[in-house]
């Protein structure tokens, strides 16, 4: 019998619960759950009797003793963005495979580290894009891979984040800009990855505007609410408000943050529409890539449905996804996302109708099939992908994994973003690391 690889979490946020389930569930054969890695003992005490298990509890200043102590085969990081640098280095330095959540990190020094650090190492890091997992985005890259549409000449991208989903951003650690990048580098990494391997190409200049224009306590003042609460616990005003987060219905959310505030204080139902928001919810971004194609991409993150609209437009023809996502908020309920219909209504199997519709030059439109998958976060991508992660198959054809280079492109079209919201000029992305990192 095969030695099983010994694996630790490092966060236990709720984005860790996919890799546990794995672990625990259809991988258990391979793999062990060792150790524990988080700033917050009443968290991971939480989280491992919510499972049921007793791995070993780390605190961050002791990463390196419970590395060697529980002979870890492979960190899975899913920290705090911030932090993700230092444990993904660290790893690769003392022999450790590395498994990081998106985004690898969130600036350009952070990265220029990671990249110094896998050109040294002989361990794999290997970042968990879900997206290039889910079969309908599969069937897109397919299509453009075999000249469905000719050479892709431009795209425009429209992601839409509802005010169940979005506003979640709003509410945790996300809003404040120095942890998470804002929502260019924490969320639109997934968008910005899924163009650069839709493509086969590569970000080469940025552009971008946005600001915080619907949350915030300055905006809510502007349409005349008032009723201002800094967090939802113990308010009154939150129970009239459709944005707060409800303690009650989320044994999840209760046992996981409210209870465990003593050890950090970490509060995880702050009001939308208070102080201290530094991040934006409307932001506009030009690429440039080095194949020669270009995109428009608009992310809102208020909008009345949950979902993306994408058009590439090709030598050949002219290709339209349409995507309608269920929304949720994150970790509400531990093993699975907390998902509402149109009604409120709590659901775990929902479909997300999508379609694919391909046009060529004086053709008829033709509509394309495309996989439906029921139950699985993101579109059915996150089974998928674990079954990489944890499986390793022999064969790659369409190129779904992603590697340290993946990972540094989607961040820095995003990185680039933001630094051109501050000074109001293109960025080149060879400005901001060195291009021999980025080789291929």
């Amino acid at each position: 019998m095969s030695k099983k690889k010994r694996y630790a979490i490092i966060g236990t946020g709720s984005r860790a619960v996919m890799y546990r389930t794995a672990i625990l569930g259809d991988h258990q054969s391979q793999s062990e759950l060792v150790a524990l890695c988080d700033s917050n003992p009443l968290r991971m005490k939480a989280w491992s009797d919510e499972a049921k298990i007793q791995p070993a509890f780390y605190a961050p200043d002791a990463f390196e003793e419970m590395l060697t102590k529980e002979k870890v085969d492979c960190v899975i990081v899913t920290s705090i963005d911030r932090t993700h640098h230092r444990y993904i280095c660290r790893a690769l330095e003392l022999g450790c495979d590395v498994i990081s959540e998106k985004p690898m990190t969130t600036t350009a020094e952070r990265c220029n580290q990671i990249l110094d650090c896998a050109a040294q190492s002989d361990k794999s890091l290997t970042i968990a894009f879900n997206y290039r997992f889910a079969p309908r985005n599969q069937r897109v890259k397919e299509l453009l891979m075999n000249g469905a549409i000719g050479r892709v000449v431009s795209v425009h991208f429209e992601w839409m984040l509802d005010t169940i989903h979005g506003a979640d951003y709003f509410r945790r650690w996300h809003r404040d800009k120095r942890n998470s990048g804002g929502l260019l580098v924490h969320k639109s990494t997934h968008h910005f990855d899924l163009v650069n391997w839709w493509l086969g190409t590569v970000p080469a200049t940025v552009y971008a505007q946005g600001g915080l224009k619907f949350y915030g306590r300055e905006n809510a003042e502007e349409r005349g609410l008032n009723g201002f609460y800094q967090r939802a616990h113990g308010s009154v005003s939150a129970k009239s408000d459709p944005f707060a987060l409800k303690w009650e219905d989320s044994e999840w959310n209760r046992k996981m943050y409210l209870e465990a505030e003593a050890a950090d204080g970490y509060q995880r139902d702050q009001s939308v529409f208070g102080d201290g928001i530094s991040i934006e919810d409307d932001l506009s971004v030009i690429v440039g890539y080095e194949s020669g194609a270009n995109m428009t991409y608009h992310l809102n993150a208020y909008a009345p449905w949950e979902g993306y609209r994408i058009s590439f437009n090709g030598t050949e023809g002219r290709l339209q996804f349409d995507v309608t996502e269920r929304a949720y908020v994150s970790g509400a309920d531990g093993d699975h996302n907390f998902t509402r219909n149109v009604k409120g209504s709590a659901e775990h199997e929902v479909s997300e109708p999508c379609s694919i519709l391909v046009q060529r030059h004086w053709k008829k439109p033709v509509k394309v099939e495309v996989p439906q998958v029921n139950g699985g976060g993101h579109g059915g991508a996150d089974r998928i992908l674990l079954q990489y992660l944890f499986d390793k198959p022999a064969s790659d054809p369409l190129g779904l994994s992603a590697g340290v280079r993946d990972g540094a492109y989607s961040i820095l079209t995003g990185i680039a973003g933001n630094q051109s919201i501050n000074t109001g000029l293109p960025v080149k992305i060879s400005d901001l690391v060195c291009p021999m990192h980025l080789k291929g």
